[in-house]
C-alpha cells in the first residue's frame, strides 16, 4: 500500500482503552483524501477522546486510494476529495448503499510564499513566473478544479509549460512551500495557520463544487468502530473541526 498509514493521535493509540477495566478498543481503517489531513487528525483524535475507538487513517489523492480499494486494501470508510469514486463504490458493490454523504465542500487558493506575488487573475495572466503547482487531475480532484479554474480564466493554454503536477495536493503544496515553485493551486485547508506569503481565494464559479463525500465500504459493514465514526463525521464536534480548516457545508458553500 503506498498511502501514509498513520494512527490518529500517535503510538498510543495502539493500546487505547475505553476505560479502566474495560476492553480493548475497536479499530477502524479510513482511507482520507491527502487535502483532508489536518482536519482528519483532528477528527480521529477527538473520535477517539469520545468513544475510545481508533481511526487509523491512510492519506493520498483519491483516485489512489479508490485504486487500493479495488484491489483489496483493508479500508472500511472512504473520505474522498469528491462525489464520484463514492458513488462508485456503492455502484461496484465496494460499498454500503445509501451510505454516502458530503462531509466537506473544498475550497481551492492561489497561494505563494512569497509576499505580494498572488495579487489575483493578473498574476495567472501576467505569468511573471517560472512554475505554477497543481495536483494531477486525473487522480485529484483540486487538480480538475485547478484546470477548471484556469479554464475558465482563459489561461490554462498558455500556462501549460509552467505547470509542476503533484501526485496529491499534499505534494502540490510541498512544491510551493519549499520553492521549487513560486506559486500553486493548493486546498484551503492547508493554508491552516499559515499567515505569511500571499493568496487569492479563487472564485468558486470558476470551478465545479469540490464536493467531498464519504461512503462505509463493506469492508467496515460489520465495524462498530467504522459504523461510529461515520456518525462522528456528521456531529458537531466534527463540523466544528471542518470549519476550522475552511471547508464549506451545503448550507453555506
Amino acid at each position: 500500500m503506498n498511502a501514509i498509514k498513520i494512527l490518529a493521535a500517535g503510538m498510543g493509540f495502539f493500546a487505547a482503552t475505553l476505560g479502566a477495566g474495560q476492553t480493548l478498543a475497536d479499530q477502524t481503517h479510513v482511507a482520507v483524501a491527502a487535502n483532508f489531513t489536518g482536519a482528519a487528525k483532528e477528527i480521529a483524535a477527538a473520535f477517539h477522546e469520545k468513544t475510545g475507538h481508533v481511526a487509523v487513517l491512510s492519506f493520498g489523492s483519491t483516485g489512489q486510494l479508490y485504486t487500493q480499494i479495488t484491489q483489496d486494501a483493508p479500508f472500511q470508510i472512504l473520505l474522498a476529495a469528491d462525489s464520484v469514486r463514492p458513488k462508485k463504490a456503492i455502484d461496484d458493490d465496494l460499498a454500503v448503499t445509501d451510505s454516502r454523504f458530503t462531509y466537506a465542500i473544498g475550497k481551492l487558493v492561489l497561494w505563494s510564499k512569497t509576499a505580494g506575488l498572488v495579487k489575483g487573475v493578473e498574476t495567472l495572466k501576467g505569468a511573471a513566473f517560472a512554475k505554477l503547482a497543481i495536483c494531477n487531475p486525473a487522480a485529484a480532484p483540486y487538480g480538475v478544479a485547478a484546470v477548471e479554474a484556469m479554464k475558465s480564466l482563459g489561461v490554462f493554454d498558455p500556462l501549460q509549460e509552467k505547470l509542476v503536477q503533484g501526485a496529491d495536493i499534499t505534494q502540490a503544496f510541498q512544491f510551493v512551500y519549499s520553492g521549487n515553485a513560486e506559486l500553486g493551486f493548493v486546498a484551503l485547508s492547508q493554508l491552516t495557520g499559515e499567515s505569511g506569503g500571499s493568496r487569492w481565494m479563487v472564485p468558486q464559479d470558476l470551478y465545479t463544487p469540490i464536493r467531498q463525500d464519504a461512503v462505509l465500504l463493506k469492508k467496515g459493514a460489520d465495524s462498530a468502530a467504522a459504523a461510529a465514526f461515520m456518525v462522528f463525521l456528521r456531529g458537531p464536534e466534527a463540523r466544528a473541526i471542518i470549519e476550522k480548516y475552511g471547508y464549506a457545508f451545503d448550507s453555506d458553500s
